[in-house]
């Protein structure tokens, strides 16, 4: 049985400064769902200067004392696209305008112009490179198939469901080998349950579950959440947690990544998912003001009245890279004080 109050993070973390071009989330052409923003370096000097991002945001992690880790995403330009370029069926060099998320935004996106198919490891790299950098345990993130479906045009299949399908079973190739090498924790991006409740329930829990097929040591986890906040950009907090939730109990995967700071909803929701271990967004990525240790406390122990605290890991809503990385380093040493304080007071 794991500790009360575990602390992890949900995936990205901010990028240095010296690493990659700094450019809104929202940038035209870029940034999103297209082709992402630049380094600022390339060829084995791109390479090494990856390593040590890597290392970088390992040791922030650590010495906040973060239990579980990521590698911050260091290595992509963006979360979705450094794994769906590497897929076969896709086209990121002619994109295409396409509202995404449910109305919220026009986004330049990549293309889906064939069957996709996976003809090589992905993560493979990145993972080993993690796991030989600490002992503590490793999380690995994927884009989830309906945030794909979403995120990218469709000019084969021609059925969101169809191709959701086929993103799952090459997703899945890569999560079993994830598994294989020892990745504590296999995570599954689906910023836009949150935006498509009924889609969820018609075939989006189905496309989750075929992800996770033959995954036998990792924990798997969904994230969810209403993305990331960008200047000039809507972000309507939409009631679809009571409906995505109660879907999600059936579903196979162990564990949720939920929002529940910036959207100030209900930890009462957490009723409806007993059986999932939940990171419980406490730390807000939109706003530099850092919260209290006994924010995130009381935060954490008001989502123990639903859920035991043994299932709850302390999180931020969302990846920490819209931020910069002292605001970050701060907001995850404030949450690790807050956990800390919160064990203490369970008793």
């Amino acid at each position: 049985m794991s500790k009360p109050f575990q602390t992890t993070v949900v995936g990205s973390m901010p990028k240095p400064a010296w690493l990659m071009e700094q450019l809104p989330l929202n940038a035209k052409g870029k940034q999103v769902h297209g082709k992402g923003a630049d380094w600022h370096f390339s060829g084995d000097v791109l390479g090494a200067a990856l390593d040590d991002a890597t290392r970088l945001t390992v040791h922030d992690q650590v010495h906040a004392g973060i239990d579980i880790l990521s590698d911050g995403e260091q290595r992509r330009t963006s979360y979705l696209t450094y794994v769906t370029s590497q897929l076969e069926g896709f086209d990121y060099e002619t994109l295409a305008e396409k509202w995404t998320r449910n109305g919220r935004r026009l986004a330049e996106v990549g293309r889906c112009v064939g069957p996709i198919r996976r003809t090589k490891s992905i993560l493979r790299r990145d993972a080993e490179f993690m796991l030989a950098q600490s002992d503590r345990p490793v999380k690995m993130t994927l884009p989830g198939p309906m945030t794909v479906v979403d995120s990218t045009a469709d000019e084969y299949y021609g059925d969101e469901e169809k191709m959701a399908m086929a993103a799952a079973e090459v997703l899945n190739e890569e999560a079993r080998e994830l598994d294989a090498l020892g990745v504590a924790v296999i995570q599954f991006d689906e910023p836009v349950f949150s935006r498509y409740p009924d889609k969820v329930k018609d075939w989006g829990i189905a496309a989750l579950d075929r992800c996770l097929e033959g995954i036998k040591n990792a924990q798997t986890a969904a994230h969810i959440c209403y993305s990331y906040p960008m200047p000039g950009v809507p972000r309507p907090i939409v009631d679809s947690y009571p409906v995505i939730l109660e879907a999600l109990e059936s579903s196979k995967i162990d564990q949720l990544a939920l929002e529940f700071e910036a959207s100030k909803l209900d930890p009462q929701l957490l009723s409806l998912c007993p059986s999932k271990t939940v990171m419980f967004g406490c730390i807000d990525n939109g706003i530099d003001e850092i919260e209290t240790a006994e924010h995130v406390a009381a935060k954490l122990l008001a989502a123990a009245k639903y859920l035991p605290a043994d299932q709850i890991q302390a999180a931020p809503d969302c990846g920490l890279v819209p931020l910069s990385m002292d605001i970050a380093r701060a907001k995850l040493q404030a949450m690790v004080e807050g956990a800390r304080l919160a064990r203490e007071r369970l008793a």
